[in-house]
């Protein structure tokens, strides 16, 4: 969801536990509450939203096409579920405070029926603060009026996207406080945390504030399933490479029911090249990232659906014990990353980063740097052919291609 202003990251690091204005800490939830959340989003979501394709002019019909293209297309079976609704959708509130959808969305609950019908989870949009980011009705003072009625309309996900809150709360009752209104933004998210879980249904908790305040040291423990680490992503390279860069050193926060989030795929979307978007939807895989698309479903080109629904590029993102890649080493422009695999073995990814049409430098993978003892038989998981890797053995890539791999049994 793209806002109007260009917001800083915090510039203060604070702890897990952060006391709201008021001085009195915000409790932690206990242990089983913490271990219930991996229930919700136990691998990284998979799904789609309406926002990079459809932004302000989503319609309940485009909702639908929208679920039916996803099961057409075989995206369903290639394990994308959630079909979710972005900003716009919602109306007035009446005198009781109860919120309305608008027109272009007549019906939420049988909307939600209609995508349940298809075995698939239905996503929503909201502020903590009194507006959305285009202007519509947010949750500001009716958290738990809202999150009642999500979860009467059935309701699976909440992307809660920060926007209208920093002027009319942060900005208003800390000014220039910047401790303070972190305080009051987390103290936000936990009240919807809080509300959603009243409801008894599981619905998978999206924190969109852009990365401040290093989310993912507390969001865990007031009910985030994910969280954006970083601003919104563009379908350009440079902002894609960006920000899997900003990725690096955060591994260690994410694991069951409990993921960093880099933003949407811009698969298909712009300009990208076809290597961009092969890399682009590989890294967000080796990420243990949300898998959400948000291109035309409709005119999918072939290569763009074949990227989309790889069944091995997915197994390593939704591979079960849940390890986010780390960055281990470059050499000039090429990057390489490994990620943990359920039952020992491992995924690599060797990535060209920069710009030329083959790296600069002739790159040669060093084994020991990714802590494995001699020759390795490996799979590239992109054209499905099997290889062996030898220490100090050259690596070609086109400009911002990725060689993916799969060590089934590493030595």
């Amino acid at each position: 969801m793209r806002i109007s202003a260009s917001l800083p990251l915090a510039a203060i690091v604070f702890a897990t536990v952060i006391a709201p204005v008021s001085g009195s800490a915000v409790p932690q939830p206990p242990a089983k509450a913490q271990l219930d959340s991996s229930k919700v989003a136990a691998t990284p979501p998979m799904g789609w939203n309406s926002w990079n394709y459809f932004a302000g002019k989503v319609t309940d019909k485009d909702i639908r096409d929208s679920a039916d293209q996803i099961i057409a297309s075989g995206m369903k079976d290639a394990g994308y579920i959630y079909v979710n609704i972005d900003d716009t959708w919602e109306g007035e509130r009446d005198a009781s405070g109860v919120l309305h959808t608008n027109s272009k969305f007549p019906d939420m609950k049988a909307l939600a029926d209609y995508v349940h019908s298809k075995g698939l989870k239905l996503g929503i949009y909201s502020s903590p603060g009194p507006k959305t980011c285009a202007g519509f009705e947010g949750s500001l003072g009716h958290e738990e009026q809202d999150a009642q009625l999500y979860a009467s309309w059935g309701i699976d996900y909440l992307k809660y996207d920060l926007c209208s809150f920093i002027p009319a709360v942060m900005e208003k009752q800390a000014p220039n406080d910047k401790a303070a209104q972190m305080r009051l933004m987390l103290a936000a998210y936990d009240k919807m945390g809080k509300a959603l879980k009243a409801t008894g249904r599981p619905i998978v908790y999206s924190f969109c504030q852009y990365g401040w305040d290093s989310v993912w040291e507390w969001a865990p423990g007031i009910g985030g399933n994910l969280w954006r680490t970083t601003g919104d992503i563009e379908a350009r390279w440079q902002s894609i490479y960006d920000i899997l860069s900003q990725q690096k050193g955060l591994a260690s926060y994410a694991g069951p029911g409990h993921w960093n989030d880099p933003d949407m795929l811009e698969v298909g979307n712009g300009k990208l090249s076809l290597a961009e978007n092969r890399t682009h939807f590989s890294m967000w895989a080796m990420l243990a990232a949300p898998l959400l698309a948000g291109n035309d479903l409709p005119r999918m080109k072939p290569e763009i659906k074949e990227i989309l629904t790889s069944r091995d590029v997915i197994a390593i993102s939704q591979d079960p014990l849940g390890h986010q890649a780390r960055y281990i080493y470059s050499k000039g422009e090429v990057e390489v990353w490994a990620r943990d695999l359920q039952g020992g073995a491992k995924a690599i990814a060797i990535v060209n980063v920069g710009s030329d049409v083959y790296s600069t430098h002739p790159f040669h993978l060093d084994l020991a740097q990714l802590g494995l003892n001699g020759s390795q038989h490996a799979k590239n998981l992109w054209t499905g052919k099997e290889m062996d890797l030898t220490n100090n053995m050259p690596v070609e890539l086109p400009s911002h291609d990725i060689l993916l791999l799969r060590i089934a049994s590493p030595k």
